[in-house]
């Protein structure tokens, strides 16, 4: 007889701290891995068994639709990467719409991207836009959702707009990330010392991932226990 799964947290997979706090609460278990895919595979690997009922990649992406604006909120149809699309849980997705509906944030479904590099030039965004049809792009959601079919658990993605498709990423903001995903202040810093031309880019970048946390705080509050997935 298979065991009961409802009483198991959902595991809520994020790149950031501040996306994991955010995350975090009753019915739910937040982990991450500071941006990079393939520490994040290493973590999810030392789960033999999932523990979860149900694994949710959520979070801040970059946008590549030109009508994506920063704050605007995506709920995974799929996941494209790799020349792959992975279908999201339509019932979870539309538990994540229907619970959204009414909060006042420009909410749509959409596939998503999944890439192992930062892209951070607009023509990248636009080519990768191209390829593959997508309205954002992140470095989790594909992870998740190969972990998730792995061990055959429900998946959903809701990702944020951070930075716009017209709008390109300073190099170093990218990478400043700490291995537990907090920012590496410092780093930045030295940065910009180095190349003070980078700092109206950077100050782009802080206002846009305001408007996403902003919106990523908003949508937190609405999934309340378990991220809104239906036990």
């Amino acid at each position: 007889m298979a065991s009961d799964t409802s009483s198991r947290p959902v595991l809520a997979v994020t790149g950031l701290a501040k996306e994991a706090r955010l995350a975090a609460g009753p019915g739910v278990e937040a982990i991450g891995a500071g941006g990079d895919p393939t520490r994040l595979r290493a973590l999810l690997a030392t789960r033999a068994e999932p523990r979860c009922r149900a694994v949710v990649s959520i979070g801040i992406a970059g946008g590549l639709d030109h009508d994506a604006r920063p704050g605007d909120v995506l709920v995974a149809t799929s996941i494209v990467y790799a020349g792959r699309s992975h279908a999201a849980d339509p019932f979870i997705a539309n538990t994540l719409l229907g619970l959204l509906a009414g909060s006042g944030l420009r909410v749509r479904s959409a596939p998503l991207a999944g890439v192992d590099e930062a892209v951070l030039e607009v023509a990248d965004k636009a080519a990768l836009r191209a390829a593959t049809g997508c309205a954002a792009v992140d470095m989790e959601s594909h992870v998740a959702v190969a972990f998730a079919e792995r061990h055959g658990m429900p998946f959903a993605a809701l990702r944020i707009v951070c930075d716009p498709a017209t709008r390109a990423i300073p190099a170093f903001a990218a990478k400043a990330l700490k291995p537990n995903g907090e920012p590496d202040i410092w780093g930045v810093l030295a940065a910009v010392i180095r190349a003070p031309g980078q700092i109206g880019p950077l100050i782009h970048l802080a206002r846009d991932s305001g408007a996403a946390f902003a919106s990523l705080k908003r949508c937190r509050a609405r999934l309340g226990p378990g991220l809104g997935v239906p036990a």
